[in-house]
């Protein structure tokens, strides 16, 4: 994602936090400890002209304070781009947790985090992201009523939905480059079988598509092979392989100078979240003919449903396919203006920003 503008004011004090590559005018954050369940969170919201801040807890075990704070400033700015283009009325907002989650996370931990949460009054609602699971979700939401997917907000898991939206999205993305949305015998690449990609694979497979899978977790690749007939490559070559989409949907940042150049596939659409290293990554994208579909557009099933959670399904459904819709629009207004298509979704994300005034 290649963010257009800063709202940053001119003044702004040289302090640890406000002096960081990666604040965008920011509107709060903060840093969370509880010393009875070893907590250490930070939580930045970026905007909420829209509505309060909505965006998941990432638990990773960062090597210091600042790799944290940079994940939650430039996850959280993602997040109010990726609601506005949703439609949502909702800002954007992250929380990060200092700390393995495969050592570190206790049932006190989540809902001592509940309670940060809490404390903000709900200008910030929080949902699962990597690290949580569903069930921490619910530990969450114990201490807080600003928790979105538990049993409570009728419905749990997110991530089917990020999947249904990714899904839709590589039909108009083939529409868009062949004109024609039919995956029967196109060729997939999917670098990472978590939740979401997973049941991409699923979606993919059930359409006709030939998978080629990666994953760190060699259980879960011969998971796909045995349910999908995929074929498996390794994740450091996944996106070299020749295939009509590549779908990342690992960590971000896999989009760089380096890999650009070895791409395989001439369309990019999966749901990893900051799949572009540096801003001129997009630009690389186009100069090579690449058709790329912005992640936090793409990826936004999961927020949708979060956001939808009180709406029957056949709505909620309607409203994450909706985001093949969104990105035909971005597709075909990158071709009008000659701009690389995440130039052109930040456009429209930040056009409807402004339309939405100053923060009250």
């Amino acid at each position: 994602m290649q963010l257009t503008s800063k709202r940053q004011t001119t003044g702004t004090p040289n302090w640890p936090g406000f002096d960081h590559p990666e604040f965008d005018g920011h509107e709060k954050i903060v840093f969370g400890h509880d010393a009875a369940t070893g907590l250490y969170t930070v939580i930045a919201i970026h905007d909420t002209r829209l509505g309060p801040a909505l965006g998941g807890c990432r638990m990773w075990p960062y090597g210091s304070t600042d790799e944290a704070l940079t994940d939650a400033l430039r996850l959280s700015r993602g997040m109010t781009y990726k609601n506005a283009l949703a439609g949502l009325d909702f800002g954007g907002g992250k929380a990060v947790i200092i700390a393995d989650p495969e050592v570190h996370k206790t049932p006190e931990l989540m809902r001592a985090f509940g309670k940060k949460v809490d404390a903000l009054g709900g200008l910030y609602i929080t949902a699962e992201d990597v690290g949580l699971t569903p069930s921490d979700i619910e530990m969450i939401g114990c201490a807080t009523k600003h928790a979105r997917g538990t049993a409570q907000n009728h419905r749990g898991d997110p991530s089917p939905y990020t999947a249904l939206g990714v899904y839709n999205g590589i039909q108009a993305a083939l529409s868009h480059k062949y004109g024609s949305s039919d995956l029967h015998g196109r060729k997939v690449s999917i670098q990472g079988l978590g939740n979401v990609g997973f049941t991409l694979a699923r979606f993919l497979h059930h359409a006709g598509a030939e998978l080629i899978v990666s994953d760190i977790n060699e259980k879960s690749v011969d998971r796909a092979i045995n349910a999908f007939g995929a074929k498996s490559v390794d994740t450091e070559d996944a996106h070299k392989v020749e295939a009509d989409i590549f779908a990342p949907c690992a960590l971000g940042a896999g989009l760089n100078t380096v890999t650009i150049p070895q791409l395989g596939a001439p369309i990019i659409a999966g749901s990893a979240n900051n799949q572009l290293a540096e801003p001129d990554d997009g630009e690389a994208l186009a100069a090579r003919g690449i058709l790329y579909a912005p992640d936090y557009v793409i990826n936004a099933g999961g927020v949708i449903a979060l956001a939808r959670h009180d709406v029957e399904d056949e709505v909620l459904e309607a409203d994450v396919r909706s985001i093949g819709d969104t990105l035909t629009t971005i597709f075909k207004r990158a071709d009008a203006e000659n701009a690389p298509t995440d130039v052109v979704a930040d456009r429209i994300a930040e056009e409807r920003l402004m339309a939405a005034g100053e923060i009250s």
